[in-house]
């Protein structure tokens, strides 16, 4: 019988979260889905990206990957290797005051997650444009891999995404203040 890795069981436990929150709750509306196995590297890529039902200028997008090395850890059961995967979180918002508007993504960053490693903002735009609408890429990384044992910090996880969402759309509808 088949006994699903890892990555499978961390990927349905997000999934469940999530699908819930969309197709019970109303909470959020999913808007895309990767679930990839990379055959060039043997590699797995699980993402879920979402805003708030009533608010669509944000959106979130959890992120869960396994190398082909955590892939085989596991299923050869390597000694000294405990199966893992890794999360990452990402936030996608456009705004106009690039300098004011991050500043204040960074303070409710640093409110919501108390980040042990900094988040990353990641600036775009479109060249040619008269008065340049910005794209920001916000990145959480995380200092280790997550297992079946954080199974229940999920729902706390998902949370604070929320809380996150909710607080960067108000920050986009107030404009720059910092």
């Amino acid at each position: 019988m088949f006994d699903p890795t890892v990555f499978e069981n961390l990927k349905v436990a997000f999934e469940n979260q999530l699908y819930d929150l969309d197709n019970l709750d109303r909470e959020i509306d999913m808007i895309n889905r990767v679930d990839r196995l990379e055959m060039a590297v043997m590699s797995r890529e699980f993402r879920l990206r979402f805003t708030l039902a009533d608010r669509q200028e944000v959106s979130a997008e959890i992120q869960l990957t396994a190398s082909l090395k955590d892939l085989a850890a596991e299923i050869l059961e390597l000694q000294g290797e405990t199966p893992a995967c890794t999360l990452g979180i990402r936030f996608f918002m456009q705004m106009i005051d690039v300098h004011a508007q991050c500043a204040e993504i960074e303070l409710i960053l640093k409110r919501i997650w108390n980040p042990e490693i900094a988040p990353t903002q990641t600036i775009s735009y479109v060249y040619g444009q008269d008065k340049p609408i910005y794209l920001n890429t916000i990145e959480l990384g995380f200092n280790r891999k997550i297992s079946e044992e954080q199974m229940d910090d999920i729902p706390e996880l998902v949370q604070h995404m929320l809380q996150t969402l909710h607080e960067l759309a108000e920050a986009t509808t107030r404009g720059p203040s910092v």
